[in-house]
């Protein structure tokens, strides 16, 4: 009953805030970026909760369970890409537009807008697809006499549409602020009651392969790369962070929440690995990408466990919500605003924006309904993204030579390789190219054509006026 009430009055805040919120939604900026109002307090955890969702929770808890510690090298790339995003924010702040294709436009033209939008969507609707996952395997969890995991979807994604629908940026950023505090309080408490419910160290190690404690566990070096350039690249690329930089208050704002946002990453990334390992050594007939829940469930302390779970809970939801709400803002403003109504009115645009929230919604349910590996699906949607949009993102912000040509190359090439890679990858293995595909993941040949393509068709045409780079890359004097 405890865990229930728990979940049951989180979803319930999180309605009654978002339609509170929603009165106050009166234009594009409001529903887009909170009225750029965000300060970095409110920007560190709404960075933080939009960040640890079903990814992390359970792709990466899949991944922990099935291989051990070397399941690191997945939220590793997200660390090293907090070092560079530091150097970004400001300028992200200062260029202060909507969305990661109104930069794409700015710097090189309309096409690198609309193939960006395209490689946004097809990323994030699969993104929020395992978020519906996460969420049902929660809701089964603690209702398994009347919720089944699929029935469980269906409910979160309905939730979660409507959540997104109301008020946009507003329904989630500052609610961020409980969430991100109680779901790190709790993973970081639950650590040692879990460890001594597995009788202590000695008893985790004495019921795991010592792989499970290595850097590389059962990987070859290079597979660690599998894990480790997806979740550098959708973060060096990310969208929803961006338009949390666009959001903040001032420049100072956006650059001190990238510190606050990697030291709790780091904290609860890494948590989240340690509070899996040790459920495999206790769980080991379990769904692997329902360990944490199970063990919160199961292997705590109720008041403790129903926290966890309300605190996954809740990440799980807002993460759905910013992923869901992010290709939305694009198709409204980067396609039906720029070039299919550029007259539209504030209301008309809100009218529209709730109405693509509820078919990409749809989109993303249908996905979560065939879909079972979360992580699967995640290093998928994350390579779409950063080998499509990632590369000339960054370019943008640090070489002048890239232009129109090669952003274009690198855009279509990025998202094309990333989705038939992983086409002939799910073929049975009837060649040694099949076999290939099958160990190596789709972001290595697709960030490297990617990248090869940007250099090398720029360098081959000509230079873009300095008016595309300056307005970007422009710093204070």
């Amino acid at each position: 009953m405890l865990y229930a009430v728990v979940l049951i009055g989180m979803m319930a805040i999180l309605l009654a805030v978002s339609i509170e919120r929603s009165l106050r939604v009166k234009s594009k900026a409001d529903f887009v970026l909170a009225g750029r109002k965000l300060a970095w307090p409110i920007l560190v955890f709404t960075l933080l909760s939009s960040w640890i969702g079903s990814g992390s929770l359970f792709g990466g808890a899949e991944n922990a369970f099935k291989n051990g510690f070397a399941a690191l090298w997945q939220p590793a790339g997200g660390w090293v890409g907090l070092l560079v995003i530091y150097l970004i924010a400001a300028r992200a702040r200062r260029f202060a537009q909507y969305t990661v294709p109104d930069l794409l436009e700015a710097r090189y033209d309309r096409f690198a807008r609309l193939f960006g939008t395209l490689a946004i969507v097809i990323s994030y609707v699969g993104i929020t697809s395992y978020q519906f996952i996460g969420g049902g395997d929660i809701l089964s969890l603690i209702f398994p006499e009347t919720i089944d995991p699929m029935t469980g979807r269906y409910i979160i994604a309905g939730f979660v549409i409507l959540f997104t629908a109301l008020a946009g940026m507003k329904s989630v950023a500052y609610l961020d602020v409980i969430i991100g505090v109680l779901a790190t309080l709790t993973t970081v408490i639950a650590v040692p009651f879990l460890i001594s419910a597995a009788g202590g160290w000695s008893g985790v190690r004495a019921a795991l392969p010592d792989s499970h404690f290595t850097v590389f566990g059962p990987f070859k070096w290079y597979q660690t790369l599998n894990y480790f350039l997806p979740t550098l690249l959708l973060l060096l690329g990310n969208q929803t962070m961006y338009q949390k930089f666009f959001s903040a208050r001032s420049e100072r704002d956006a650059k001190i929440s990238v510190t606050g946002w990697l030291i709790g990453t780091l904290i609860l990334e890494t948590v989240i690995i340690v509070l899996a390992v040790v459920g495999s050594a206790i769980y080991q007939g379990i769904e692997p990408r329902t360990v944490i829940p199970v063990a919160a469930r199961q292997g705590l302390p109720a008041i403790l466990g129903a926290l966890l779970l309300g605190g996954i809970f809740g990440q799980v939801l807002s993460t759905a919500n910013n992923f869901l709400f992010s290709p939305a803002s694009n198709l409204i403003h980067d396609v039906y605003h720029r070039f299919i109504n550029p007259q539209a009115s504030e209301r008309r645009i809100l009218l529209w924006s709730r109405g693509i929230v509820i078919v990409l919604g749809g989109v993303a349910l249908a996905l979560a309904v065939f879909t079972e590996s979360v992580l699967k699906m995640m290093l998928y949607a994350y390579t779409v993204y950063g080998a499509g949009v990632t590369p000339v993102v960054l370019a943008a912000f640090f070489w002048k030579r890239a232009n129109r040509h090669g952003a274009l190359a690198s855009i279509v090439s990025g998202t094309a390789v990333s989705i038939g890679w992983n086409l002939v990858a799910g073929m049975e293995s009837t060649s040694a190219f099949i076999a290939f595909t099958q160990e190596v993941d789709a972001v290595i040949p697709a960030l490297l054509l990617s990248t090869l393509l940007l250099v090398g068709v720029s360098l081959a045409t000509a230079p873009p006026p300095e008016e595309k780079w300056r307005a970007v890359m422009a710093v204070e004097s």
